[in-house]
């Protein structure tokens, strides 16, 4: 392999450094992110990631969301599109996946114009360097070669209308079995992938894009999860999935994360607020007091906590991924506050469950999406994730089958009407499937 064993072993800091002088002509110091002190980290130091900007989206925004076969599994793209459908509903947004097995940044280049921006996105999110970085350790012209590439994408995007949230590849958890070689080991593609994650944010920097730490955050999320589950070879826990890259459900929540965190969502769904002196309840927008009698308080409600569930130590499952990350804290807090309690203890009912709470944390406020995890929203919410998840499938077969076929190298423009019209149906039904939620809280005195 060209240029195999001189590109590594140094710390992907270093070689961003480097990456940056080549490119830009200019050296400047850089800030690194914090790491801990074991061998898990020794070889990596990657650049400090930009912090998450303001609210990306304006009410009506369309959102593509585009990259390899990890996108193409229609998993963290699905979690993007429910959580922007039911926990900011006000902002009437739609979207559409465009993952393509496979495929690299050149590889979108060439197809974008046809597959994507007669759909005019105003923003996109980009998910690449997996399959660019060649499954091998760093090499420089290999990297150049990224470069040059992605910002043409992220220039194109750009120049097209849309504002870009550039979002780096993922970690490796086990070098894929489809390389047939043992020569590199996973700390070696891992450390390319870091280079790769500081030339991502060069770019963002360098083209006034938003930026979505996908590397470092699963990165992260893998030693986290080592900690938690203590995964063995015979009981194994893979955030980046069984094969070391198209993760389970825990590792694309970990990436729709990164993806919302830098679209500058602030996770505030809403507050229900409860004065057990005066006897009165208040919500914020969203959600609505229908009545608060006999210590039950009854809201009806127009934006859904994100809901999750499966087991704790999975990583097929979403429960298991928000353990990884501060999912709960950062995007998904639906909080209860009650005041002026005069007891000691309280137990809250909502749904099926009940937990008990001190006055003061109470008075604090407590996450009921966070600790309710089975709670009145999630048969609405499951019919709106199953609404995206039929939408979505459609999207790949309506560009792969059909944009891609001899029929619409005949006739591109009736192949778009034609699978458009079966489209439409299917996006109408997440809409249709976005009801209110009545639901009741009951607040009473622990035994």
């Amino acid at each position: 392999m060209k240029n195999s064993r001189r590109h590594l072993l140094c710390s992907a800091g270093l070689l961003a450094a480097a990456i940056l002088l080549d490119f830009s002509g200019v050296a400047r110091a850089l800030d690194y992110e914090p790491k801990a002190t074991n061998a898990y980290f020794a070889k990596f130091n990657p650049r400090k990631a930009p912090a998450p900007g303001p609210l990306i989206f304006k009410t009506g925004d369309s959102l593509a969301i585009i990259g390899d076969s990890i996108t193409e599994q229609k998993m963290y793209s699905r979690i993007l599109e429910t959580y922007l459908t039911v926990c900011v509903p006000e902002l009437k947004l739609t979207a559409r996946q465009f993952g393509w097995s496979g495929e690299t940044a050149e590889g979108f280049l060439h197809r974008m114009t046809n597959d994507c921006l007669r759909f005019q996105p105003t923003v996109a999110t980009l998910c690449y360097g997996m399959n660019d970085h060649h499954y091998r350790p760093f090499d420089e012209e290999n990297a150049k070669w990224y470069e040059e590439k992605y910002s043409a994408v992220v220039a194109a995007l750009e120049n097209s209308g849309a504002q870009v949230v550039v979002g780096s590849a993922g970690c490796i958890g086990k070098v894929p079995g489809w390389t047939h070689s043992s020569e590199f080991t996973r700390d070696e593609l891992n450390v390319n992938l870091c280079a790769f994650r500081d030339i991502d944010i060069a770019i963002a920097e360098r083209l006034n894009a938003r930026y979505a730490d996908v590397f470092w955050t699963m990165f992260n999320a893998s030693y986290r999860a080592e900690t938690l589950y203590a995964p063995t070879a015979n009981s194994p826990y893979m955030v980046s999935g069984k094969d070391g890259v198209h993760p389970g459900w825990a590792g694309h929540l970990v990436m729709a994360y990164s993806f919302l965190r830098a679209m500058g969502l602030d996770g505030d769904l809403g507050t229900l607020s409860v004065d057990l002196g005066a006897q009165t309840a208040t919500a914020t927008a969203g959600h609505t007091v229908d009545s608060f009698k006999d210590n039950t308080l009854t809201v009806t409600s127009t934006k859904y906590p994100f809901c999750v569930s499966g087991d704790t130590n999975s990583d097929n499952s979403l429960r298991s991924g928000t353990t990884l990350v501060p999912f709960f804290q950062d995007l998904n807090r639906f909080r209860l506050v009650v005041k002026n309690a005069t007891n000691a203890n309280y137990q809250i009912i909502w749904g099926q469950t009940t937990n008990t709470y001190s006055a003061a944390q109470l008075a604090e406020g407590i996450n009921l999406a966070a600790d309710f995890l089975n709670n009145p929203f999630c048969d609405a919410f499951k019919h709106v994730d199953e609404a995206v998840a039929a939408k979505q499938a459609y999207e790949t077969k309506q560009i792969k089958s059909g944009f891609h076929s001899k029929a619409a190298q005949a006739d591109m423009a009736k192949i778009v009407n034609e699978t458009e019209a079966e489209r439409a149906p299917l996006a109408a039904a997440i809409a249709t499937a976005l009801v209110p939620v009545q639901h009741s809280l009951t607040i009473l005195p622990a035994p």
